[in-house]
């Protein structure tokens, strides 16, 4: 099967979150990493493997995505930051609900850890809301604006503490590049493709094409390609509408 254009591919996220063990989760990587640009490890997969899990993708050759969601005191959250530097990730996130002090001090942490350890310093991304929230979810929880205005106004609190990028969903991408700029990275989960996915909990979803359209850098896909016949089809398929995406 053709190898598809790096470019494109390296704009896909796959969800690694699956597995009974280590070395089944470890097949993933191997089936997928030259079809995808990244792996993201979430709380399933760190609790249940731990560090060992990014060490193994990174030996075979994978770049991680960290999405565990620092969202504490400032100072824990810088530490959390720095022994996330360690791991040798390209890319991990916390919460932009945190306050902008603690966004700040994420950010310090980083910088000044891999400084030290000589390296480049990892991608650092804040959340906006997740993609499994709606406007009534906000609602209920006594937010009195949507989704998309929160998002966006947690993004710009995120680019003033110099963090380098959000997660959002897709539907709330030009807003935020608007506000923020070009250079700003939109990552967004909650990808999905003309199909249902059995026992969905994501709300705010648009397909790869219209995600990237719309100006997203990366889009994050899980469910799609592990519940597929044939996993790598379905992530070269993705990748061929990234390109769409990128050729409007």
């Amino acid at each position: 099967m053709q190898t598809p254009n790096r470019n494109c591919r390296d704009k896909l996220i796959f969800a690694l979150d699956l597995g009974e063990d280590i070395d089944e989760t470890i097949k993933w990587v191997d089936l997928l990493k030259n079809h995808v640009g990244m792996f993201k490890v979430g709380k399933e997969a760190f609790t249940s493997f731990g560090p060992s899990v990014v060490s193994r993708i990174i030996e075979r050759g994978g770049n991680v995505f960290l999405d565990l969601k620092f969202h504490d005191i400032p100072n824990t959250v810088a530490m959390a930051a720095e022994a996330a530097v360690k791991l040798g990730i390209s890319m991990f996130n916390i919460h932009a609900l945190g306050g902008r002090e603690m966004m700040e001090r994420a950010v310090d942490s980083v910088n000044n850890t891999a400084r030290v350890m000589g390296v480049v310093p990892p991608v650092l991304l804040a959340v906006t809301v997740l993609t499994s929230l709606d406007d009534s979810d906000l609602e209920e929880t006594g937010f009195k604006c949507s989704t998309r205005e929160l998002a966006l106004r947690l993004a710009v609190s995120a680019r003033d503490a110099g963090v380098s990028g959000v997660v959002a969903s897709a539907q709330d991408v030009i807003p935020i590049r608007e506000a923020c700029g070009k250079d700003f990275i939109i990552v967004t989960p909650g990808i999905r493709l003309d199909n249902n996915v059995t026992g969905d909990d994501q709300k705010r979803v648009l397909t790869p094409r219209d995600a990237i359209t719309m100006g997203a850098d990366y889009i994050v896909v899980g469910r799609p390609i592990k519940l597929a016949d044939d996993p790598v089809a379905v992530a070269d398929r993705i990748t061929d509408e990234i390109s769409e995406g990128l050729a409007r």
